[in-house]
């Protein structure tokens, strides 16, 4: 057990999956945290592909197309970027590992890797010094 921690959250909520970096996430609770990104995502490709013309040839689009084809896309790009660091990092930090490591999300073809191996690795057993067990984290004094 470590010793000379603050009380534990141990029902964090929403706001704290998605914005805080702070704690640690089960891997079903991170599975559902990456599924409601996803589907942000979808709805938002979806909006677009529904708002093209029919004739547009869809080999010829690019992401620069999608970002710029609404104000708000890129705004939902970073909102969304945000809660998928969140979650990685609080991830890493169940499995035992520093946060510093969910920047692995920004280079090409590993990131996916990353993050599917971590939905799959085992939480560390008991407490560790990012809260005492998985969807949760220590409070400030």
């Amino acid at each position: 057990m470590v010793s000379g921690l603050p009380p534990a959250q141990l029902s964090p909520g929403i706001r704290w999956l998605l914005l805080s970096p702070i704690g640690r996430v089960s891997r079903k609770v991170y599975w559902y945290g990456l599924a409601f990104n996803w589907v942000i995502i979808a709805i938002a490709a979806n909006m677009w592909m529904n708002s093209l013309p029919d004739d547009v040839d869809l080999a010829s689009l690019t992401f620069g197309d999608f970002m710029g084809s609404n104000p708000l896309f890129p705004v939902l790009f970073v909102v969304v970027t945000w809660f998928e660091m969140a979650l990685l990092i609080k991830r890493l930090q169940d499995v035992g590992l520093p946060g510093f490591f969910a920047l692995v999300a920004f280079v090409p073809v590993i990131n996916f890797f990353a993050v599917l191996t971590l939905g799959f690795l085992p939480s560390a057993q008991g407490p560790n010094r990012y809260g005492p067990q998985p969807d949760s984290y220590y409070r400030r004094r």
